[in-house]
């Protein structure tokens, strides 16, 4: 069989087992209410949840930073990219989070898989959930270390494994907060874990950083665990934020370690200083409008009230992540279309991003919306799921 007629093949397959992604293009701005090229909808699926993508502050200061640095930082960060402005914000992120320094990627994908390749290598253990993120499943296949999968959030499967290995350099990845289900790991036990085996654990707090925590500082704040050795914190820029890319905070051995060995910090253009500049500037409201986290809470409340009333599967999550179980990708599908028809936008995930049999719709909260867009999400939702048996 040829290459075209193997590709052609695998597409059909796709379409015909209902998992064919489409884009979605906007012709607008990110934020509560967008215009694509079909038309104009209430979204739902955004991970901006602090409404900040499109905040004319954060706005502001990337074109103010654009005349002054210009738009490309033209080489790498070891070679002539990097910016006082990426030392302003890696800074900034360091005291934001607590720890000691933070390094600037341009992803998290490339931040977790360049932390576990740095880290680690062949006879050494890598242990990773196994509702992980992409990222991080990958960087476990990539670094050559031995990998072992443990069942969702159950630390004394940690401990089993920990206990049982040999190796010398012993490693956990998890999402703190898991990006398809919008659950918490149990951060504090994990780490307990990891010290009484001189092992190290990232946490990956994508979907935690500026959400979670009195001050915003994410799933450490909230479980009230410190960034010190075992912990090492990865967040990303791109969605409480509001701006693009991601960082990585520690103590200094790791970090001047990644900065000599992650491969992904190492070969690659840094980030747009302007994008830095932003970000400083996103930062800084995150810290001095708490009331955004305030609303954002009481939204998914508003909306947990309301699914609970309707009787809709939901999952057990208190953050801005809220899935809606169904099932089958077809029904999945027809949810999300249906509600697509009424102008209310919410993305149908299926497998190979979530378990079979496990397709949902995945609501997601903006600090931008209001209490009426959640109201009409809910009778989008009463008049459609019908449609998903």
């Amino acid at each position: 069989m040829t290459w075209d007629a193997e590709l052609t093949r695998r597409l059909a397959q796709r379409h015909a087992d209902n998992l064919f992604r489409r884009r979605i293009t906007l012709t607008g701005a990110q934020g509560p209410r967008i215009t694509t090229d079909e038309g104009s909808y209430l979204s739902f699926c955004s991970n901006d949840y602090l409404g900040l993508a499109s905040d004319p502050r954060v706005i502001r200061a990337l074109q103010e930073a654009a005349n002054q640095y210009g738009v490309g930082a033209g080489a790498s960060h070891l070679v002539t990219g990097h910016q006082r402005i990426h030392e302003l914000l890696e800074q900034a992120l360091a005291e934001f989070v607590g720890a000691p320094r933070a390094l600037l990627f341009s992803t998290g994908y490339m931040a977790n898989l360049g932390i576990a390749n740095a880290l680690l290598g062949r006879g050494d253990l890598l242990i990773e959930d196994r509702l992980n993120h992409a990222s991080l499943i990958d960087a476990g296949l990539l670094c050559r270390a031995e990998l072992r999968r443990y069942t969702h959030a159950d630390v004394d499967a940690v401990r089993r494994l920990l206990a049982s290995s040999k190796a010398v350099r012993k490693l956990i990845l998890t999402d703190a907060v898991f990006s398809m289900d919008g659950d918490l790991a149990p951060v504090a036990d994990l780490v307990a874990v990891a010290g009484d085996y001189d092992a190290r654990i990232v946490l990956d707090d994508a979907h935690g950083l500026g959400v979670l925590g009195v001050g915003g500082r994410g799933s450490l704040e909230h479980h009230s665990v410190s960034i010190a050795p075992p912990v090492i914190l990865m967040g990303t820029l791109g969605k409480a934020l509001g701006t693009f890319g991601a960082f990585v905070a520690g103590d200094e051995a790791l970090i001047e370690t990644l900065i000599q060995e992650a491969r992904t910090y190492i070969y690659t253009t840094a980030p747009p200083p302007a994008v830095a500049a932003a970000t400083c500037e996103a930062l800084r409201i995150v810290r001095e409008e708490p009331w955004r986290r305030e609303r954002l809470r009481h939204l998914v409340q508003h909306f947990r009230r309301g699914a609970g009333e309707l009787g809709l599967p939901l999952a057990d999550s208190d953050t801005p992540i809220q899935p809606i179980i169904i099932g089958e990708p077809q029904q999945a599908l027809a949810v999300s279309r249906g509600l697509k028809k009424t102008g209310v936008l919410v993305t149908a995930i299926r497998p190979p991003t979530v378990p079979p049999h496990t397709s949902r719709l995945r609501v997601t909260f903006s600090a931008g919306h209001s209490e009426q867009d959640v109201d009409r999400l809910l009778d989008a939702l009463s008049g459609h799921m019908n449609s998903a048996h």
